[in-house]
């Protein structure tokens, strides 16, 4: 049975051609998926099409996230939109990548300028805490995706488990978009800031849309920013100061911390597919 119809249609799930047994199932919304020896792509697309199902409806405006899971999302709006189960809708996408896909999927597009209020918004993230805070903009388009997804009525955040963490900070370093005028100054103020001890700031070298250094120029956000990448040994102790902090600092456009937008997180594991949040069950990690 194809995946697409899998998800659409409620059956038992199978990947690889192995069928989980029946005692980790687990029912969560529109969608019975078993526990599967399922590849980190495979988690990706099932969290991604299962977001889509649950919450995109005809008439919807929808802001599309940036990344490798929330390329799923856009492919399954994509895939409803052909054949004709979604119709009327609007998206807004979050950065220059997902545009690009959209566009090759035949997906309406516009932006903030036509359209201030989302009906729902998807996307993935680098790292989720129990109060379901995140760290997003590892792959550079932290700042869209925040102007995009704080003004959804529903904020859908999609990973698998490997994204879960106890408490943000030393799993994934915290990504924050700065101006290029004097960005080492900067840089020193954003390692001194109080909520933010201990932090070692790096800037982003080669290609905005990984933290990894794979260029020896600076790397520059589709804004036209720096982006910082800091470090952090020890986790950060108070997350809404340490937002706080950052957007009170001149020089700082944004950062990568997205506290209290969250309105449910679609996880899958090798147990299948759990939600927090709204609708859902506590934080269980």
């Amino acid at each position: 049975l194809p995946l697409a119809m899998a998800l659409r249609t409620s059956h038992s799930l199978k990947l690889n051609n192995t069928t989980a047994p029946r005692r980790n199932t687990h029912k969560i919304g529109r969608t019975n998926v078993r526990a599967m020896a399922a590849s980190q792509d495979e988690l990706k697309k099932l969290v991604g099409y299962k977001a889509v199902d649950d919450h995109v409806k005809s008439g919807m405006t929808v802001g599309l996230g940036t990344g490798s899971t929330a390329a799923f999302a856009v492919e399954r709006v994509g895939q409803l939109l052909k054949d004709g189960t979604l119709k009327d809708i609007m998206c807004i996408p979050t950065s220059v990548r997902t545009k690009e896909q959209a566009e090759e999927l035949g997906i309406p597009l516009c932006t903030l300028n036509e359209r201030s209020e989302l009906d729902v918004a998807i996307d993935g993230a680098d790292e989720v805490d129990p109060s379901l805070f995140l760290v997003k903009g590892g792959g550079g388009a932290l700042l869209r995706e925040k102007m995009v997804e704080i003004m959804a009525k529903k904020f859908i955040v999609i990973v698998d488990e490997s994204k879960l963490c106890k408490a943000l900070g030393p799993g994934f370093p915290l990504p924050v978009e700065i101006t290029p005028f004097c960005h080492e100054h900067t840089m020193r103020v954003v390692g001194s800031l109080p909520a933010l001890k201990g932090c070692k700031p790096v800037l982003r070298m080669g290609s905005s849309a990984t933290n990894k250094p794979d260029g020896d120029e600076i790397a520059i956000s589709d804004n036209g920013n720096y982006l910082v990448d800091l470090h952090f040994d020890t986790p950060i102790a108070d997350t809404a100061a340490a937002a706080e902090q950052l957007k009170n600092t001149v020089g700082v456009v944004d950062h990568g911390l997205f506290v209290g937008m969250t309105y449910q997180v679609v996880v899958a594991g090798t147990d299948g597919i759990r939600v927090a949040g709204t609708d859902g069950e506590a934080a269980w990690w």
